[in-house]
């Protein structure tokens, strides 16, 4: 046995006693030795969070209590903020707080009995935001009716910017998309998101105002709890909410609700959805115009069948019989132009389609694929560039230190001194230079390259 408590039982000679520090320090080996790792269920009580960060309670049941300690570079990995009533079960090592010779239980993993802590944490931060009215209809802004330019919040490898790409590409060709990309997943997402929708709002504060983006769209494909989690942090609420361009969230499928959907000024039930929705004015103005062109050619249709059938009633009644080769020539005349203004029509709508098809292909999205590509090869030559000047500079600014520092060493008085000379000071540090500066009996200092003697002056010999 190594331990001094329980090796004093078999020892022959009686140990001299432990101080108050060592016993409790042996009592905390053995505990921490003993139930290094415990699960614990009961009742929250006492909830203290310090200024440090530390979280102070209580756990209970019907019969007994024990302290506990949730320490800062524990505590910032839990979802939620625990509170008074909360069940839980914890995870953690019994250990004792020398100072008092208390023990408390050093919490290591903390989760609600019986309700998720993802469930628990939404409801803390819907119930914070929804106080200070973040989700309130009175601050939500209109979505613009005709958008001529979208950013979407996304990864530029989901599912989500496809889907958008897609239905944008089938339904509003002439909408201009801008991607701002971000993580949509991870510790580090919502951070990421937030940035990107601050960084949109100040891209648009800095360009000109055919170029601004007119609305934004964030958000990303399906996933579980703990993927869409980055759109119920408070940091991506409130860039929504401060942002001075209208957003749409699409997180998710449509059972998914986030946080982010309610502070957004609209919610989308997917990204597919999102874009729908801003591309439906224009689908509605192709509807309209396809449908007005098709109830334009039918009256034409019917006015010329009018015509038609007046004539053919003309060209057999008594009074004109006598004229049937001009009512002939005439009804041939309203055949022929017929013809040519039923082509007219069609041309005139066949144009108006081909010049809106080369627009919308002139603002695909697959152009701006590519002139983002080009521009981030750019960017890399630079940055590639930046480090090669930086190095050099780095390089040749070390080279002339090393050559100054040389040079003052050469120039040094101790340099001197390395070779075997000497330099001699009267007691008030007056350098002798001369030896009838000095008288006998008088003592001198000495300095060497290594070290100094004081000396006395026995003889003053002259040169």
């Amino acid at each position: 046995m190594d331990h001094r408590l329980l090796q004093s039982l078999f020892d022959d000679v009686e140990p001299g006693p432990l101080t108050v520090s060592e016993l409790n320090s042996d009592i905390r080996a053995t505990l921490e030795r003993r139930f290094s790792n415990v699960w614990v269920e009961g009742e929250i009580t006492n909830f203290v969070s310090a200024a440090s960060g530390h979280w102070y309670f209580s756990l209970s049941d019907n019969r007994s209590l024990i302290k506990a300690a949730c320490f800062k570079g524990t505590n910032y990995r839990i979802r939620f903020k625990p509170f008074d009533g909360l069940q839980v079960r914890v995870r953690g090592q019994i250990t004792t707080y020398e100072r008092r010779g208390e023990y408390q239980l050093a919490v290591e993993s903390l989760e609600p009995v019986g309700e998720g802590a993802l469930t628990v944490a939404f409801e803390q931060i819907k119930a914070k935001l929804a106080k200070e009215g973040l989700f309130d209809q009175t601050v939500k802004r209109p979505i613009p009716r005709f958008p001529r330019r979208i950013g979407v919040v996304t990864s530029p490898t989901g599912a989500a910017i496809h889907d958008i790409l897609s239905v944008l590409d089938r339904r509003a060709r002439s909408v201009h998309i801008v991607l701002i990309p971000t993580l949509v997943q991870g510790e580090l997402a919502s951070g990421q998101i937030a940035g990107a929708i601050e960084a949109a709002n100040e891209y648009c504060d800095g360009c000109r105002y055919d170029e601004k983006i007119d609305v934004l769209i964030v958000g990303r494909g399906g996933g579980s709890a703990e993927d869409l989690w980055a759109f119920n942090e408070e940091i991506v609420a409130r860039a929504i909410r401060g942002s001075r361009i209208p957003v749409i969230s699409a997180v998710g499928h449509e059972i998914d609700l986030t946080i982010a959907d309610m502070a957004a000024d609209l919610r989308a039930p997917t990204p597919s959805a999102a874009a729908e929705v801003v591309a439906q004015a224009e689908e509605e103005i192709l509807t309209s115009l396809a449908r007005s062109t098709e109830r334009l050619l039918n009256i034409i249709e019917f006015r010329l069948l009018t015509v038609r059938s007046r004539l053919e009633r003309s060209a057999f009644s008594p009074a004109i019989s006598e004229f049937p080769a001009r009512v002939n020539d005439l009804f041939d005349r309203v055949e022929l132009l017929d013809s040519d203004l039923r082509d007219a029509v069609r041309a005139s709508v066949r144009s108006a389609f081909d010049r809106l098809s080369e627009q919308s292909v002139r603002l695909a999205p697959i152009r701006l694929s590519a002139r983002v590509a080009r521009n981030a090869n750019a960017y890399s030559l630079l940055d590639q560039r930046r480090l090669r000047v930086g190095a050099e500079l780095t390089g040749n600014r070390s080279r002339k230190l090393e050559n100054l520092m040389g040079r003052l060493d050469a120039l040094s008085p101790l340099a001197v001194l390395t070779r075997g000379y000497s330099l001699t000071q009267k007691q008030g540090g007056e350098i002798v230079r001369n030896s009838h500066l000095t008288q006998v009996g008088e003592l001198l200092k000495i300095r060497f390259a290594e070290g100094s003697v004081n000396a006395e002056v026995k003889e003053v010999l002259e040169v």
